[in-house]
């Protein structure tokens, strides 16, 4: 088959791409590396949008969370990712978490079967000369293209470290120790284990967390941690408190045994449809294998936890997109060419799924001979949309969340709560705004 454009990379935001382009009536070769004999350091499978690190997309509160109001908007313009995720969809309390191998294969199915998508398992290793083009490669960009974009961008490409949490198989965890509840009884009250700790049994953890081994990465020095994403021993050294008022934080949390907040909690989130694999929240971790089991079975009810998988970190790379891209996410140098997802520097699979899909409408409308705006800032898509094209500084540029901060200030003062219903009242105004001005299929009200 013929195509009307070459993605490259079958991440969330080269999936959402395709998906979006091939809605759209345009041929699409979509080329991903996995599966041609060709793996990253991270991922395990040759599945398209693959999970790699958390199951969570994370809030899906459309009145007072930015992201959960971004899960909406894109559902409103009909995502895949969201689609898939929404079917496969386990309990997170108020998040929306997923079965990681049924997405990833409902999405891997979803684009197979599609007329217009031609899927060619190869790895590429130089911008396309000519052409439309989204690059679409994530962090883990193949040396042989990261040159290549270097080479045509003429800058240096930033890096930060990424880190994997461990996964548990739910039948060696001790339910005896540990209990189900969701903080606050959110969702079911019941989609979380947590494993309680007191305080000694905390600062014990917390003093053999700094003193365990530790990968060293040489080669990487001097490369920074994403914020949202930090191996939990770096947390542990800003402080002694730090973790149990972070990813440890009993607030909230009633242990059956005394009827009170526990000193310190680990949380498991479950990973699969089944409930047989649960994932430890916040455990991102550079800790050598061994050192990891070792610690981690210290964990009152994990004295006997198997592992389907142990934390790893890994090195994420990211252009400088406020410098490098326009307002549609073309690269300036090489305006046939567009960027999208994680190497753009937005961080988050929404986020990456999110200008996937802008990317793609924007290509749509770029080959149907129309012009597409970008949303508005008041928009969740418009302010990250925005940030990655220009308001951020280009030479302090680091990987973002979607977050209020990003949108147009709420004029005039007014309560934290109520703030946040007005950026997301304000957002679907304006996202119904935009939806009639290009004459876009939808539903507004949907966001």
């Amino acid at each position: 088959m013929t195509h009307d454009i070459h993605i490259i990379g079958g991440g969330l935001a080269g999936s959402e791409a395709a998906w979006q382009l091939a809605q759209a009536g345009f041929k699409v070769k979509l080329s991903e590396m996995r599966g041609s004999g060709e793996m990253t350091p991270a991922h395990q499978t040759d599945h398209l949008a693959e999970l790699v690190c958390s199951n969570s997309f994370r809030s899906d509160d459309a009145e007072r969370n930015a992201v959960g109001l971004l899960h909406a908007e894109m559902r409103a313009l009909g995502s895949l990712i969201l689609a898939e995720g929404d079917r496969h969809k386990v309990p997170a309390g108020s998040a929306l978490a997923v079965d990681r191998d049924g997405f990833s294969a409902g999405v891997t199915a979803a684009l197979e079967s599609h007329a217009n998508i031609t899927i060619v398992r190869e790895r590429i290793d130089a911008l396309p000369a000519e052409g439309l083009a989204i690059v679409a490669t994530g962090p883990l960009t193949a040396p042989g293209l990261a040159e290549s974009i270097g080479a045509a961008t003429g800058k240096e490409s930033l890096a930060f470290f990424d880190a994997i949490a461990p996964i548990v198989h739910r039948d060696t965890i001790d339910m005896d120790v540990a209990w189900f509840q969701s903080r606050w009884n959110k969702g079911s009250g019941k989609d979380y284990i947590n494993c309680p700790m007191t305080k000694d049994q905390y600062l014990a953890f917390h003093a053999a967390l700094l003193a365990g081994e530790k990968t060293e990465f040489r080669e990487w020095e001097n490369v920074p941690y994403f914020e949202g994403c930090m191996p939990i021993e770096v947390m542990a050294e800003r402080g002694v408190d730090t973790l149990r008022y972070g990813p440890m934080k009993g607030v909230g949390l009633d242990q059956p045994s005394t009827g009170r907040w526990p000193y310190a909690v680990v949380q498991l989130r479950q990973d699969n449809a089944s409930g047989t694999l649960w994932n430890m929240v916040g455990f991102q971790t550079k800790l050598k294998y061994a050192a990891q089991v070792e610690l981690f079975r210290t964990i009152p009810g994990l004295e006997k936890a198997e592992f389907a998988r142990l934390g790893g970190l890994h090195r994420n790379t990211f252009i400088k997109s406020p410098e490098l891209l326009d307002g549609t996410l073309r690269l300036k140098s090489r305006p046939n060419i567009r960027f999208a997802g994680q190497i753009t520097g937005c961080e988050g699979y929404v986020e990456s799924a999110a200008i996937g899909m802008l990317a793609g409408r924007f290509a749509a409308a770029e080959l149907g001979g129309k012009t597409l705006t970008a949303p508005p800032r008041e928009t969740a898509l418009g302010a990250l949309l925005a940030h990655i094209t220009g308001e951020a500084e280009a030479e302090t540029y680091q990987p973002m969340n979607v977050n209020f901060g990003l949108f147009p200030p709420i004029e005039g003062r007014s309560k934290k709560a109520d703030r946040k219903l007005m950026y997301t009242d304000r957002a679907r105004t304006a996202l119904q705004s935009w939806f009639a001005a290009h004459d876009i299929a939808g539903s507004a009200a949907e966001a």
